[in-house]
């Protein structure tokens, strides 16, 4: 019989070229049950009823006219037209006779697969459209799953609900928008036995980061129990970033872990009529991660394979978004499903769109970012579906979470906030689709904010998304990055939070010349490192509560310092790959480490802590050496268990050589050696000693980097922090510049790189042109001033040019 007239294909007799026959996801199952499985890669067998059977159905049902009949007059505006035709339809679907030889061999596939798997086998029942996951349109969630579906009867009475499912009010309202013709579309069915993941953990892969498009990441979340959990936006789940250069190089990638919130799981229920049911996850249990470093290892080199594999199948690089299961009973990992990624790999990635706001408010509540947008409206608290026609246009949607069902009216919101979810769950997917910003996970948004409220959703501070009160003024930048032109000089940026790195990024750079540690440890660890160090002799215990709340899981409390940290300089360094990302060990004045919980009992108080114990005097002090250490485990673990090599060292306030070397000789003690493994270390030239013994220094260290900041006010001898002479500080003063045109000719005397991190070029235009004019090698700017400062370099360097040639004739 020819392959479109089966009603049933196995998984082993699919290929991608299938989905007119059996839909996207089967098409994908086969793909890779028969291309990968080969590979190392896990997927649980099935079959697919095919789309000629749905046909078949519908004509030997004698229905297609009644369903033609059933959607004259169709208004998707209208959410009483839709709702009324959509529910004619599945009505007609539902009591449309099953033809005997269809239903027959339905019955001899799942009676074969019982074959294989055991007696009354558990399958999940899931809908293929056959014009779904293309790659302009995702389809997410149109069609209906069933689950933990046992017995003949119980599989033919999914498949009959899955049939009526391809015109959901959601399903029938998406293709009228995306202009698909309701009946040029069929259903396939995928039949495939379940993972018992109800016994362990689910989740939802992809092959790029879903909010800023780096396809150098694999980003990966988790929750316990079933998938579906995660795909609807019911729990907040664990996520993990794993980057593929150095994944495929056999290193441990994983860049960054979040824990979830996870407080439910779906189960398999044996009770009442549902195949399934929504437990609570104890409390203990929501602090851990689902998964071990050896898993995510695991699932992200499967993710890679899969991406390889459908790139070369297309001739062309594809991101691909996937699902993937654990099996409770025999600890395995399954992919249960994979499709083309269809929003970050579809954008113009020479448009850049930079949304900011022009003043912030109150910040009503905050949860996870989606999108990098900002938006405005009246919001509108809606806690049911059925209560989503008094939503207008415009408005900003809060709501628990969100589903298919949902989507007539996100489709015209402003923003969406919702009380549950992570970024890989509907309300996320729909909104990036359609291009609005989202929060999610925020808890108790429902609560926080009332119907009627004017908000404004900023999406665009990086990870953290914030809805503040009012309808706040905020500014769109519009960048084609074909126009901006190369510059001998190299325009790096400074970067201190890891949550905006991978959306940094996109922006014209060559690299990453400031990345403070400060913001890592004050915003993610907030724990001083001698405090985690000596957590056991800690004599308050209110303290060691509070250190025990941000530390769950933890044994040794030191691993925390080095886990969090690495990972926050890891992320840096994974969005600006291959180019150096340039980290400052560091710099925090003895009142600033005081303010870190216990740090009160390890700092002095010093009467000008910006001239006393900070930077590389801290180093190998007897009193913080141990703690400077954890530093040095974090830097190792990037560059030698990551491969993050591009990570280069600085060393901050070094006074004289011999610091400079003391600082050395205890970084080797952690295999932190100049030169090896491409280990470049940098000092920080913001003293006039450094200025004054550049030669000295040039011996021992590979560049320098021109801190303006502290260099102005202790050419000027001032305290910057002064407001009584704030009018005298200047980092244009002919002093200071003097200091930075000397240091300039003489790193470049000795071969070595100089760059500048500080403030002044990034304020001053002008200054930047002064820099160039003295052959700096790299100037760092905050993000703001990339795209003004890389034009106005690249005219001064015209002019250099042209003045040069003048000179020769």
């Amino acid at each position: 019989m020819q392959k479109d007239k089966k009603f049933i294909l196995w998984f082993d007799e699919l290929g991608i070229e299938d989905i007119p026959l059996v839909g996207g996801k089967n098409a994908s199952l086969g793909e890779m049950y028969r291309n990968l499985t080969k590979k190392g890669v896990r997927i649980p067998n099935g079959f697919a009823i095919t789309s000629y059977a749905y046909r078949y159905l519908l004509e030997h049902a004698g229905i297609t006219l009644k369903i033609r009949q059933a959607l004259k007059g169709l208004n998707t505006h209208n959410l009483k037209n839709l709702e009324e035709r959509g529910q004619r339809v599945r009505d007609i679907i539902m009591h449309a006779k099953f033809p005997e030889e269809l239903e027959h061999e339905i019955n001899v596939a799942y009676k074969k697969l019982c074959t294989m798997y055991g007696a009354r086998t558990d399958v999940a029942v899931r809908s293929s459209a056959t014009a779904e996951d293309l790659p302009d349109a995702s389809f997410a969630g149109q069609q209906e799953t069933y689950l933990n579906i046992k017995g003949e009867r119980n599989v033919l009475e999914a498949c009959k609900k899955c049939f009526a499912s391809l015109f959901t009010n959601r399903a029938i309202s998406y293709r009228e928008d995306k202009k698909f013709d309701h009946f040029n579309i069929a259903l396939s069915i995928g039949v495939q036995k379940m993972v018992r993941s109800d016994l362990a953990c689910s989740g939802v892969m992809f092959s790029i980061d879903t909010e800023s498009g780096l396809d150098n990441v694999v980003f990966l979340t988790g929750s316990y129990g079933l998938g579906e959990m995660v795909v609807q936006g019911a729990v907040n789940p664990d996520e993990y970033y794993i980057f593929k250069p150095t994944l495929r190089q056999g290193h441990n990638a994983i860049v960054s872990k979040s824990v979830g919130q996870k407080k439910r799981k779906m189960v398999y229920s044996n009770q009442g009529t549902s195949p399934t049911k929504i437990v609570e996850v104890p409390p203990e249990q929501r602090k851990q991660y689902v998964l071990t470093e050896k898993e995510i290892l695991e699932l992200a080199r499967w993710a890679t394979i899969i991406e390889d594999h459908y790139s070369m199948k297309r001739n062309k690089f594809t991101p691909m978004d996937m699902e993937w299961a654990k099996d409770g009973k025999t600890g395995q990992l399954f992919m249960v499903q994979a499709r083309p990624e269809t929003v970050q790999s579809q954008k113009d990635k020479t448009k850049l769109e930079e949304y900011r706001m022009v003043k912030k408010g109150k910040v009503l509540i905050e949860g996870r970012s989606v999108g990098r947008k900002i938006g405005a409206g009246d919001a509108n608290v809606i806690n049911d579906v059925k209560d989503i026609h008094k939503f207008k246009p415009g408005q900003v949607l809060v709501t628990d979470m969100t589903d298919p069902d949902w989507e007539p009216i996100m489709k015209v919101a402003s923003a969406i906030v919702t009380n549950r979810g992570g970024r890989t769950c509907h309300a996320a997917i729909i909104s990036r689709e359609i291009g609005i910003p989202c929060v999610v996970g925020c808890q108790s948004a429902t609560e926080d904010i009332l119907s009627g409220q004017g908000v404004t959703v900023d999406c665009a501070e990086g990870d953290i998304g914030y809805v503040y009160e009012g309808k706040l003024k905020f500014k769109i930048d519009k960048l084609d990055l074909k126009t901006i032109p190369h510059t001998k000089t190299k325009i790096m940026m400074n970067v201190g939070n890891p949550e905006q790195a991978f959306g940094l990024r996109s922006l014209p750079n060559s690299g990453v010349g400031l990345a403070r540690e400060e913001f890592i440890i004050n915003s993610y660890i907030k724990i001083h490192p001698l405090a985690l160090l000596e957590y056991d002799k800690l004599p308050d215990k209110v303290l060691k509560e509070q250190i025990e709340k941000l530390t769950p899981g933890y044994k040794d409390k030191s691993r925390y310092f080095v886990d969090k940290l690495a990972y926050g300089i890891a992320t840096i360094a994974a969005a600006f790959y291959p180019h150096d990302v340039i980290v400052r060990m560091s710099d925090f004045k003895s009142n600033e480490y005081a303010n870190l919980i216990g740090g009160h009992l390890y700092e002095p108080v010093e009467d000008n802590p910006m001239i006393g114990w900070r930077g590389a005097s801290r180093y190998y002090s007897e009193k913080y050496k141990n703690a400077f250490g954890l530093e040095c485990e974090a830097f190792k673990k990037v560059r030698d268990e990551m491969g993050l090599t591009n990570v280069k060292l600085m060393v901050p306030f070094c006074r004289t050589v011999a610091e400079g070397e003391a600082v050395q000789k205890e970084m080797a003690k952690y295999g932190l050696k100049r030169g090896k493994n491409k280990l470049e270390l940098y000092v920080m030239c913001e003293i006039p000693a450094n200025v004054i013994l550049v030669d000295e220094f040039s011996k021992i260290f590979d560049g320098f980097s021109i801190g303006t900041n502290d260099l102005t006010q202790l050419v000027l001898g001032l305290d910057r922090d002064s407001e009584l002479v704030a009018d005298i500080y200047d980092e244009r003063n002919e002093a200071v510049k003097t200091f930075v045109r000397s240091v300039i000719a003489g790193a470049k005397r000795n071969k070595r790189k100089i760059g500048i991190c500080g403030q002044a070029p990034s304020d001053y235009p002008e200054f930047a042109e002064f820099l160039v004019e003295c052959g700096i090698d790299s100037i760092s700017l905050i993000p703001d001033t990339i795209v003004r400062t890389t034009l106005r370099v690249a005219d001064m360097e015209k002019q250099l040019d042209q003045k040069a040639k003048k000179n020769k004739k």
